[in-house]
């Protein structure tokens, strides 16, 4: 919906889930509307998607996540500050975020409130930001992804 350059691969069934590879290759994101259907699907991957959006020319909306302010975190308010702190034009709603995108970000002090997830998703941020990010308690990503970083890093290269 965002316009990114990706291909499914090796479709399978794993465990009784559906399964698949996927191949991404950089392309220019444009703004979108994340609501209704498909929330419950992809609710812990929203952090990440608001990262995307703030890269993304365009505005994004997110709404019908009422359920981010119950996560590990508040994760509307997290997300929210962490990108302002890096420059981002966004603003919380009660039940999601708009995100006006396509600015470069700057590096800054994000807290991860010991929630993985924004760890994650700031730490991604800060490779396509300018400057330095610090992320306190970055190691709360180990509770769903311990290589998480040496994974990071070796796609950066």
């Amino acid at each position: 919906a965002m316009g990114g350059n990706l291909t499914v691969l090796n479709e399978r069934v794993c465990a009784g889930e559906p399964v698949a590879d996927l191949l991404v290759s950089a392309s220019s994101l444009h703004g979108t509307t994340v609501e209704g259907n498909l929330i419950p699907a992809l609710i812990d991957e929203i952090p990440m998607i608001a990262v995307m959006a703030a890269f993304a020319n365009g505005q994004t909306v997110i709404r019908d996540a009422a359920e981010l302010k119950v996560k590990e975190s508040d994760r509307i308010a997290t997300v929210t500050a962490g990108l302002r702190a890096m420059g981002c034009d966004i603003t919380p709603t009660d039940d999601g975020m708009i995100i006006r995108g396509g600015k470069i970000l700057h590096g800054a002090e994000i807290d991860s409130y010991l929630d993985h997830r924004i760890a994650m998703s700031f730490a991604v941020a800060a490779l396509a930001a300018d400057g330095v990010t610090s992320i306190k308690d970055a190691d709360c990503v180990k509770i769903s992804y311990p290589n998480f970083y040496d994974d990071l890093l070796g796609l950066a290269k």
